[in-house]
């Protein structure tokens, strides 16, 4: 059986090393003419092309070299995807798969799941369900249609068999639990044994927060991210910020990186300025 699973973003990193891992764990001791043996392909979009934002997380969580990796780049929503398509079709047409894999909500997500669909070759949605009901946000539309095109949907939780069920989806609905905890409870093994970065920021373990913000209507809204700069002003707990480039971009555009009543702290792992205090920005690598 050939298998083809498509990722580009760092959460489908994530997503896909615990069964990039059950895989090569089935393959052992398989002969090669074995017909219970899987063919895995991995194919990248390049959805995330910063080196910091892709190949750190194959080299750190385990993940072989992709088999192809498409460069797609940033772009509008409707460019990118669409070349994705394009892209996609010509190494499906070159590998004729069994099953297409894709991950989560991005667009690569939905280019995956329509160019496969649209050659007739099944797809299988992991973390399937989930929803914010808001169709304002464009992870919500890719993660609602590739629902609805796709064959084999593995539900991370009885809320989002549910939510299928309400929107007329019942077969081949699997409630597996969540890839997410998976890769946690393996990787954080590993960071436990290899991890620095506490040192690194001169931090004890339990004695700080971690804070991500990333979502569009949170970092291209100025009032919502002041009110979120603000709420970490707001407190006197340690606070690390693994900043993503737009929320960067964003924070520079608004002033809110340049706070002249704010001292400027230069967090030891990164080049990113802070003008909080309590808190260090780190460039978002897996530690």
């Amino acid at each position: 059986m050939k298998i083809i699973s498509i990722v580009g973003a760092r959460p489908q990193f994530i997503k896909a090393a615990p069964l990039i891992c059950e895989m090569e764990k089935h393959n052992e001791g398989l002969m090669t003419n074995d017909s219970r043996l899987i063919d895995y392909v991995l194919l990248h979009t390049g959805q995330h092309y910063d080196i910091e934002l892709s190949k750190i997380f194959f080299d750190e969580l385990g993940i072989p070299k992709p088999d192809y990796n498409l460069e797609v780049g940033s772009n509008t929503h409707a460019r990118q995807t669409g070349r994705m398509m394009m892209s996609i079709e010509e190494v499906l047409f070159t590998e004729k798969p069994d099953l297409v894999l894709v991950y989560g909500d991005t667009n690569s997500t939905l280019a995956g799941a329509l160019a496969a669909v649209k050659l007739h070759i099944p797809v299988a949605h992991v973390e399937a369900g989930p929803r914010m009901f808001d169709k304002h946000i464009p992870e919500e539309v890719n993660r609602v249609l590739t629902d609805h095109i796709s064959t084999l949907l593995f539900a991370p939780t009885q809320t989002a068999v549910d939510n299928l069920k309400r929107e007329g989806i019942e077969r081949g609905v699997y409630l597996t639990g969540d890839v997410m905890l998976d890769s946690f409870l393996r990787f954080s093994k590993v960071a436990g044994r290899g991890s620095k970065i506490l040192g690194h920021l001169h931090l004890t373990k339990g004695q700080y927060l971690l804070a991500t913000v990333h979502r569009a209507r949170n970092t291209d809204n100025e009032e919502n991210l002041r009110s979120i700069i603000e709420a970490f002003l707001s407190t006197e707990e340690n606070i690390v910020f693994p900043i993503h480039p737009r929320t960067q971009k964003m924070l520079e555009k608004f002033g809110l990186l340049n706070q002249p009543s704010i001292t400027n702290h230069q967090s030891p792992v990164t080049s990113h300025q802070s003008p909080i205090t309590n808190y260090s920005l780190s460039t978002p690598l897996v530690t």
